[in-house]
């Protein structure tokens, strides 16, 4: 078994591709697995070869990035999207975090950041600054949600949802660690778990759902 990041990559520009290609399997860990020129084939080629983390542009033809992110989670709950785009409008942002995606960067982040990019939504980090992050949150959840249909600790044990809650306010693992004096891969494996029993693919995903069934409040976030 191989444990590279298996990598799907999908832009309607084959030059943006292949040289998006180029940077990543620069490293040892990483793998582009497929390549798709729009939308549709980025949907398909997701449910055939299941990659770790697709890389997805936002503008392409038949189906846009935001709903081939959409249908991507949909098929497949345990691949990380994280989008590349050209676009920083709050619009795109909000619209793709709540298609699921574990977050975005622009066209014009350095080559390391794509990397680390990738590595960090496949290890279920978010992307997103945290201050971006808690504005797109409460935007995503201002209008009122349907009820709860559990407690959270019906879900989750008291320490996940600790831990979830810490997540929320942009703390990374190690971060969270030091605050609840556990060593990073305890942290590691609970946001496994919480991504297992939520069934997503990122903690973006999960304190969105977090917030939207009220086990989690902005209030406590900010």
């Amino acid at each position: 078994m191989s444990d590279k990041i298996r990598i799907l990559l999908a832009d309607d520009h084959v030059v943006v591709r292949e040289g998006t290609r180029e940077i990543l399997e620069r490293h040892d860990d990483l793998e582009v697995v497929g390549e798709a020129g729009d939308g549709q084939e980025a949907i398909q080629l997701a449910a055939q070869l299941r990659p770790d983390v697709a890389l997805i542009d936002i503008s392409m033809p038949n189906v846009s990035g935001i709903e081939a992110t959409r249908r991507i989670k949909e098929q497949c709950p345990n691949t990380a999207v994280l989008v590349l785009t050209a676009y920083d409008d709050d619009a795109y942002v909000f619209a793709i975090l709540e298609a699921g995606a574990a977050g975005y960067l622009l066209k014009n982040a350095r080559s390391r950041e794509v990397v680390e990019a990738v590595r960090a939504v496949h290890a279920g980090e978010s992307v997103l600054h945290p201050a971006i992050a808690r504005k797109v949150l409460g935007r995503l959840v201002g209008e009122p949600t349907k009820p709860a249909p559990a407690k959270p600790l019906d879900a989750l044990s008291e320490r996940e949802l600790e831990v979830l809650q810490w997540a929320a306010r942009g703390l990374s693992n190690k971060e969270i660690a030091r605050k609840l004096v556990l060593s990073p891969r305890t942290v590691q494996a609970h946001m496994a778990h919480i991504f297992s029993k939520m069934q997503v693919g990122s903690r973006t995903e999960a304190v969105l759902e977090a917030l939207k069934r009220g086990w989690i409040h902005l209030e406590s976030i900010t």
